[in-house]
């Protein structure tokens, strides 16, 4: 890709970055569009659909996402782990207003632009579900798309104006629910 058409898809992601953070994913392509300063036809250049923008936008977190989980389960504890993990996914989740149904349908939906990234995404916190789970530090009646649930059901909390301002105190309820010692986490 020449250095020009890079630059101007970076500046459009960042510029759908900022739309969906603020007016959640179902922002007009055309208001990113006019946002970034491009035409719609420059936008759809880059990304033929919203779905090909999103995945663009969004895989770079998903990537950081699951290799925060592999560097979490090398250096602490499962239960901290598990948590720290935990938080980091609904926080991010909660950055992008909407984003938890496109990955809820996502993980659902093999032709998916979002699947595969969704998938892995779900696997690493499965990864880290199993470790506690093993070391008897996590509840084992869960698996991974519970864990996968709690995160979009965390995340709704903070889309919610009303609820908002409870969300770190749920957070902090359903963590010391999932890990069998929530004494030995940093979890509040």
């Amino acid at each position: 890709m020449r250095a020009d058409a890079r630059k101007n898809r970076d500046h459009l992601l960042a510029t759908a970055g900022t739309a969906i953070a603020e007016h959640g994913v179902d922002v007009s392509l055309r208001d990113i569009a006019r946002r970034a300063d491009v035409g719609l036809a420059t936008l759809l250049r880059h990304f033929p659909t919203r779905e090909a923008l999103l995945d663009a936008l969004l895989r770079t977190s998903f990537d950081e996402l699951t290799a925060k989980a592999g560097a979490l389960e090398a250096s602490n504890s499962p239960e901290d782990a598990l948590v720290s993990w935990l938080r980091d996914c609904v926080a991010w989740t909660t950055e992008y207003r909407g984003v938890t149904v496109l990955m809820a349908a996502a993980i659902e939906d093999t032709e998916s632009a979002l699947h595969t990234s969704c998938v892995t995404l779900r696997a690493a916190g499965a990864r880290l579900l199993t470790r506690a789970q093993a070391a008897g530090a996590a509840r084992t009646d869960i698996d991974g798309a519970d864990l996968f649930a709690l995160v979009a059901a965390l995340a709704w909390l903070g889309d919610q104006p009303s609820l908002a301002p409870q969300a770190d105190h749920l957070f902090e309820v359903v963590a010391h629910a999932l890990v069998t010692n929530p004494g030995r986490t940093g979890t509040g």
